[in-house]
């Protein structure tokens, strides 16, 4: 069943909202921090709670995409992320505060389970721009997120900042609840059978174990990029503040702009072409900020490539991801996407050590070298077996197939 109309643009404004609260909360933690009285180094530990909440979300949740009707599914979801909300801004303690961080990160993984629907239930031949067009509304999610929460935080206060959030999820989960599909997808195993099966789909899909490598490198170099330029702006000779670094954020607008276009364009031609494409775009983008960052307009610009070349890179990925089998699009997403961000931690967690090892131009080259490997990863073709290794025992006596028929193409998908 596909989408009603609007459904898609529902979607993208559920992703983005949901997402949001992974960082809605974070220019309000010093205000927060005073008001609990409790040390900042331990409110500062809300963000770790939030992704280590979405990666769980990934990683348990999301299969359930393959097992629930999308109605119940992500509406269930947006009413728990309401609840956490309020759990959060009723807290009067770091502890339960972290706590339920930890459910908002994962219910704010809904986020993903709406692009795995997308992807699914997208009319015929626009798959990638179902899941292109959610991941724009995750990009302004996040983008946006900061400032909105900030703004809101200051206006009426940190915890009513999060009531005005609570409400907006039940907003869209009556939306949800309302127009999207109600059938159940149809599930050959249960749940925790289906949970038992996440890892295996590594050894089974060699399509999927390239879409993780390539995303996992770019994903590296994405947070490599963003957190060793936080760090470097805040050291002399330009010792920026952190509202003047926060506004090279900015740059992702771009990135944010391209996305509709990202998925037309896999659809159109494959995903593949688009990947290569956007990481090239994106390595363009780190050569001009290796150039240094004494040059703002040159350091906006580098980045407003880099950024659009990485969030075109992951539409198309994850589209691909979907049409490996899109019957178990909830699964395959769930695999790919806690490596992608294992591996985006890993480039969070060598960002300051590179940096003080390499400096910046060291650590951009880094970078450069990873969405050039994960290119190169994303443009090899698979090569065909022969028929009796691509086929069992029996088929292998089959005739062959009569003269003029022709092969399966290779889709690039």
């Amino acid at each position: 069943m596909t989408l009603p109309r609007g459904g898609m643009f529902l979607l993208a404004c559920t992703a983005g909202t949901a997402i949001a609260n992974n960082y809605a909360i974070q220019p309000a933690l010093s205000a927060v921090a005073a008001d609990l009285g409790v040390p900042l180094s331990v409110i500062g530990l809300v963000p770790t709670a939030a992704l280590i909440g979405c990666m769980v979300g990934f990683a348990l949740l999301l299969p359930l995409t393959d097992h629930v009707a999308p109605n119940r599914l992500i509406a269930g979801q947006l009413v728990l992320l309401a609840a956490a909300l309020v759990l959060a801004a009723s807290a009067h303690g770091a502890g339960v505060l972290l706590a339920a961080y930890l459910l908002i990160g994962a219910a704010a993984g809904v986020a993903a389970q709406a692009g795995s629907i997308a992807g699914r239930h997208a009319p015929p031949g626009r798959r990638a721009t179902g899941v292109a067009t959610v991941a724009a509304g995750m990009s302004a999610g996040i983008l946006v997120s900061r400032l909105a929460g900030g703004s809101l935080a200051e206006l009426l206060g940190w915890r009513q900042m999060l009531c005005v959030f609570a409400a907006l999820a039940l907003l869209a989960a009556l939306g949800t609840g309302t127009l999207l599909p109600r059938e159940r997808p149809s599930s050959g195993s249960g749940y925790l059978d289906t949970l038992r099966s996440l890892a295996p789909l590594l050894r089974q899909h060699r399509q999927l174990r390239r879409a993780v490598a390539a995303g996992g490198l770019w994903y590296f170099a994405f947070n490599l990029v963003w957190v060793t330029l936080a760090l470097a702006l805040a050291q002399p000779p330009h010792s920026l503040g952190p509202s003047a670094i926060g506004l090279y954020s900015l740059a992702g607008v771009l990135g944010f702009a391209v996305l509709p276009l990202t998925g037309r364009l896999a659809d159109r031609w494959t995903p593949r072409t688009v990947i290569i494409a956007g990481l090239l775009v994106a390595a363009a983008g780190v050569a001009l900020l290796a150039t240094g960052l004494g040059n703002p307009p040159v350091t906006g610009l580098g980045l407003a490539l880099f950024d659009a070349g990485c969030f075109a890179a992951q539409a198309a990925n994850q589209s691909r991801v979907i049409a490996i089998d899109p019957a178990r699009s909830g699964s395959l997403s769930s695999v790919y996407l806690v490596l992608y961000f294992v591996a985006g931690a890993v480039g969070t967690a060598l960002a300051a050590p590179l940096l003080e090892t390499f400096g910046w131009r060291g650590s951009s080259a880094v970078a450069l070298t990873a969405l050039l490997l994960a290119a190169l990863m994303a443009g090899r073709r698979r090569v065909p077996r022969t028929r009796r290794a691509r086929r069992g025992p029996q088929e292998a006596i089959s005739p062959a197939p009569a003269a003029g028929s022709r092969p399966p193409a290779d889709s690039g998908r």
